[in-house]
């Protein structure tokens, strides 16, 4: 059966917009219900209380948040950071490296994603040379020989897509151009630099990882040597920064209009800043919602995050599926006008069809009273 054959329901009751996400019904708050994230059929539900305004709120479905500022070790390798979330489709490690990478990294289990959240230096792979600062994505094909050399601390939030790859998302109406140009796209030279890596003698070993077990290759020289590569297949770096958001004046977009990369189980997606809505009608905060079919994530990389209260840099929130969740009651008193003209935060969003568990990394740095944060103040 196709995805998009729905039971075929139209109707209506009670006091309710015409427009989702705008022109409320005094004194109610929204929610949305959806299938397939936000691209399925959706109920709009008017509340005379915040849909989040619970007193308690214990079992397995409660939100869990993690401060990844405190997982401190800093690991040669990739393969030995922390896991912090994973299920068959993925796995999220958060990992810290404050030296050169002592032997080079090759992942056999699919592609993987390096989001930069702290960092500068140099990634040194089979295609040549990229350099490496904050809000960086480093897109690493499945296979791809890699070693990073830190200029400074780094701190880098991996994302594999296990046994498959990472694609762009149809941009639609928009066109290919819009979010941002493939023009942007930066892959590795094959520099002086890169051919300076390349001289360097000793015993190179390569850890390679397949089915979660790390194996390794030892060579006399560099495996790094090859002289020169053309295809459609190589590395791309990507920054937040080249990232132009989709917006609208009158209507606040779901957060699947801010999709960067797309897997087989799983998007990710990039929150950077943007004008508030201005109509008056618009809500100008995320909605209440139930994202039923889907594991919500979302990493804190910079800014000011409106939404959300007590939540820092290097933080990270997990809604499992069917939770309810929304805005903080700070951020609540804001719905209809804000006192500035625009976001400005930067953070990834990892929405997973397969429900995620949780690593010993994320179970040691986690704020267990984050449930409590939708509480009203007293």
């Amino acid at each position: 059966m196709s995805k998009k054959t729905w039971i075929p329901v139209r109707g209506a009751q009670g006091r309710h917009s015409r427009q989702a996400h705008a022109d409320l019904p005094e004194g109610t708050y929204e929610r949305e219900i959806s299938k397939e994230g936000f691209f399925g059929p959706a109920a709009f539900l008017y509340h005379q209380r915040p849909p989040t305004g619970w007193v308690s709120f214990e079992g397995p479905l409660r939100p869990r948040a993690f401060d990844l500022n405190g997982l401190n070790e800093a690991a040669g390798s990739p393969w030995n950071a922390p896991v912090v979330l994973h299920n068959k489709a993925t796995e999220i490690r958060f990992w810290k490296l404050d030296r050169p990478m002592p032997d080079l990294a090759r992942n056999a289990d699919g592609d993987q994603l390096l989001f930069i959240h702290r960092g500068e230096g140099e990634l040194f792979c089979d295609y040549g040379r990229m350099t490496y600062r904050p809000g960086d994505y480093l897109y690493l094909p499945r296979g791809t020989m890699w070693r990073l050399k830190p200029a400074s601390e780094t701190a880098v939030l991996m994302i594999e897509a296990t046994n498959t790859h990472y694609t762009l998302p149809d941009r639609g109406l928009l066109g290919p151009h819009a979010i941002f140009d493939p023009a942007v796209l930066v892959t590795p030279e094959m520099d002086e630099a890169f051919r300076a890596h390349q001289a360097e003698e000793g015993l190179f070993r390569v850890d390679i990882k397949k089915r979660g077990q790390v194996s390794t290759a030892a060579y006399p020289y560099n495996p790094l040597d090859a002289v020169g590569w053309h295809g459609e297949l190589a590395p791309v770096k990507l920054n937040v920064t080249d990232i132009r958001p989709v917006l609208s004046a009158r209507y606040h977009l779901p957060p699947s209009a801010h999709t960067t990369f797309l897997s087989d189980r799983f998007v990710v997606c990039t929150f950077a800043p943007r004008p508030f809505e201005t109509d008056p009608g618009a809500i100008k905060i995320p909605f209440f919602h139930n994202n039923d079919d889907f594991d919500e994530v979302l990493f804190y990389h910079a800014g000011d995050f409106f939404s959300r209260d007590n939540i820092d840099a290097g933080m990270m929130t997990f809604h499992p599926s069917g939770f309810t969740h929304g805005p903080h009651p700070k951020a609540l008193k804001k719905m209809l006008v804000q006192d500035k003209v625009a976001t400005d935060e930067y953070a990834v969003m990892i929405d997973t069809r397969d429900p995620l568990d949780i690593g010993e990394g994320a179970a040691s740095v986690e704020n267990h009273a984050y449930v409590d944060s939708w509480k009203t103040p007293g």
